[in-house]
């Protein structure tokens, strides 16, 4: 059986630098960072004091106010996203239309509500625990959000979560694609969110030494750089519609890129730390190239995983090593998290998000804060001013705690 094509024809997000695809991708071009004093709690007595937090954002422009009150934070950004990729692709499915049965949602969260599970817990030690809210427990499961967008949307296709640490927003929007490709359904919403940044999360991340506790945004997440020292935290969903070719053809729907390829495996390693020499992640890059059915030289960008911790940056650069050869020092790496920090879940959806703008826009967006090289970190990072550069082939990174990898291939769309 042929394999299917598969188009992006829809895009929305809510992140750190933007409240919708337009303003994050004018501020990914202008290199806007996201990261800043943490305001979602006091944090007078942690070490952390950044984050990568949503400002402003006000879920009731989306959602009714009784609605809103019963979703997380994680979930209500979702919902954001994804009606702003729905208006944006132009689909519309009247609700008992027998198409809504080959249109499914596969969306990530690594964690759901950890802050509801805090608050709720406070509350049950005050007042007992048969006195939590009756909306606590799904509120907080992880694929809550996907299962609103489903009743939002009518869609009644696949509807999933995949729970893979940093690399789940990406297995959620490869496994859509799959999906497609093989026939299962004609459209799928995908992508990520992430909605934790709490005293918990902040708590349990610096007790193992994964973030970094500079106290200078512009000097926190510095991906690459030398002086890199741990992560930071960051909250956010993307989310796109992923559409089979002649499906969207058929409805004049505009396209942003076409998906060519995705991989995914394990280190089967350990809990936090990639195999050494960044074996998983370059065989995973592999798988994708071959899913593509492209060579490493047909590839121009890598949105890299990049999370600015000592062992992810050293470990990514030897598996682009690894998986391009000479090619790896003649294509463009950036890591996008130097302005919202890991979103966890939610960042392989945001990042695919903008690896597909960047290749509609011929643009890449740099690595900001790169001062100060590392020797043995020696590609091409893109620093600190993004790049017009026509690109073919575009690949996106995710590495997630437990040793899962993932990656996805978006290639320019020429009609």
């Amino acid at each position: 059986m042929e394999k299917r094509r598969v188009v992006v024809t829809g895009i929305g997000t809510v992140n750190p630098i933007g409240l919708n695809a337009a303003e994050t991708w004018a501020n990914a071009r202008a290199g806007v960072c996201g990261i800043g004093p943490i305001t979602r709690f006091d944090t007078t007595n942690f070490k952390v004091k950044l984050a990568g937090e949503v400002k402003n954002f006000d879920p009731e422009t989306v959602i009714d106010r009784r609605e809103a009150k019963k979703m997380a934070r994680f979930t209500q950004m979702a919902v954001a996203a994804a009606d702003e990729a729905m208006k944006d692709s132009g689909l519309s499915i009247e609700k008992d239309d027998p198409a809504l049965e080959r249109c499914g949602i596969i969306l990530s969260s690594g964690i759901g509500s950890l802050p509801t599970i805090e608050e709720e817990h406070s509350r049950g030690l005050a007042k007992g625990f048969e006195r939590v809210s009756p909306f606590f427990i799904p509120m907080v499961i992880p694929n809550m959000a996907a299962a609103q967008i489903a009743i939002r949307t009518g869609f009644k296709g696949i509807c999933t979560c995949p729970v893979t640490a940093c690399a789940g927003g990406t297995n959620a929007v490869g496994d859509a694609f799959h999906r497609i490709r093989d026939g299962y359904e004609d459209v799928m919403l995908a992508g990520g969110t992430e909605g934790c940044v709490s005293e918990l999360a902040i708590g349990g991340f610096s007790s193992m030494k994964a973030l970094t506790t500079c106290t200078d945004p512009d000097a926190a997440s510095v991906p690459f750089d030398a002086r890199r020292s741990g992560f930071v935290l960051g909250e956010g969903s993307g989310i796109l519609v992923l559409e089979e070719l002649e499906h969207a053809k058929a409805r004049g729907a505009k396209i942003y890129a076409e998906m060519v390829g995705y991989g995914a495996n394990c280190d089967a390693y350990h809990m936090t730390a990639p195999a050494p020499h960044g074996a998983g992640g370059a065989a995973c890059m592999t798988l994708a190239l071959n899913d593509a059915g492209i060579r490493p030289e047909d590839v121009d960008y890598i949105n890299a995983h990049g999370t600015s911790t000592k062992m992810n940056d050293s470990c990514e650069t030897e598996a682009i090593k690894t998986a391009f050869g000479d090619w790896a020092y003649k294509l463009c790496v950036s890591s996008t998290k130097s302005r919202t920090g890991p979103l966890l879940g939610g960042a392989g959806g945001v990042e695919a998000v903008l690896t597909a703008l960047a290749v509609r826009d011929g643009f890449v967006p740099a690595t900001i804060h790169y001062e100060q090289p590392d020797p043995e970190l020696d590609l091409d990072y893109v620093p600190n001013v993004g790049r017009e550069k026509p690109l073919r082939y575009a690949m996106s990174n995710s590495l997630g705690f437990g040793g899962h990898n993932a990656c996805i291939v978006l290639k320019k769309w020429e009609g």
